[in-house]
């Protein structure tokens, strides 16, 4: 078996830390270097009950795309919710790293996960690295329908493809308008809506959509706008991420076995449909 040092470096050079973003934080959280790993469990956040899965499947390492600790803390006393979540860590053995941005920006990343759920061809990143002389990597990435849909069959698409979240998938357009380039973003990605507009395609699905920027960004070109759940869109990147680390175990003679969470951390637990909006 593999040791946990061996285990992060390999995971490492899947995601390097310096090539997350400045504010982020990334990298190893709690584990001892020197234990033995023999089960490692991905998810997309943190969280307690995560935590729980982890101690119930024997797992040596709890791998997540969200930071425990973005903005750094003073304390991590049990009395806390993340102090809870770190002795829990520590008392079982389990150690926990944590790929963000970094994860992002790679060549194949959380966007390239998203966008294979969704059935999409990758064309390019939209925000490319400008470390990355090949052009791969980058912050989302603009891609194309083999066959054009509508909006509506587009959203209907996501809706289905996407694990289930009570807020489903919102659209912003016109639900008759063709869609066959769409560029995606997994997490929040109203922040980008410069480079959609630059890439000029028909469409951009993302995540925490906000009034103000869908508002204008409707006014400035006919975009047609999906936002999903924060969590669906990061969840496929789990399932890749466990899938390159069971190509280097195997490659290794590791051994290990790569779980994926399948429990849903998104916040929102209901969602109550107001009648038809009318004009």
């Amino acid at each position: 078996m593999p040791r946990l040092s061996e285990v992060i470096a390999a995971l490492e050079n899947l995601w390097p830390a310096e090539r997350a973003e400045s504010w982020d934080a990334v990298g190893t959280v709690v584990g001892d270097p020197d234990q033995e790993v023999t089960r490692v469990l991905f998810a997309v956040d943190p969280v307690q009950e995560i935590v729980d899965e982890a101690v119930k499947l024997g797992a040596g390492l709890l791998v997540t795309h969200h930071p425990l600790y973005l903005r750094g803390t003073t304390t991590v006393a049990a009395s806390t919710f993340k102090g809870r979540v770190v002795h829990d860590l520590i008392k079982n053995d389990i150690a926990l790293h944590v790929a963000h941005t970094n994860a992002d920006k790679a060549d194949p990343g959380v966007s390239d996960a998203l966008a294979g759920a969704l059935g999409l061809r990758v064309l390019r990143p939209l925000v490319p690295d400008r470390d990355d002389p090949a052009g791969r990597r980058g912050l989302g990435r603009v891609c194309e329908l083999e066959v054009p849909l509508t909006l509506r069959e587009f959203a209907a698409r996501a809706a289905e493809s996407l694990p289930a979240t009570a807020q489903g998938v919102r659209v912003a357009g016109d639900p008759e308008a063709r869609i066959r380039t769409v560029a995606v973003s997994g997490g929040s990605g109203d922040s980008l809506f410069d480079d959609v507009r630059a890439a000029g395609v028909d469409a951009f699905l993302t995540a925490d959509l906000r009034h103000h920027p869908v508002s204008e960004a409707r006014a400035h070109s006919p975009l047609a706008l999906l936002d999903a759940a924060h969590w669906a869109t990061e969840w496929p990147w789990c399932q890749l991420a466990a899938a390159q680390l069971d190509e280097i175990s195997e490659r290794h003679g590791w051994d290990l076995r790569v779980h994926v969470s399948a429990t849903v951390t998104d916040p929102w637990t209901a969602h109550a449909a107001s009648a038809h909006p009318t004009h």
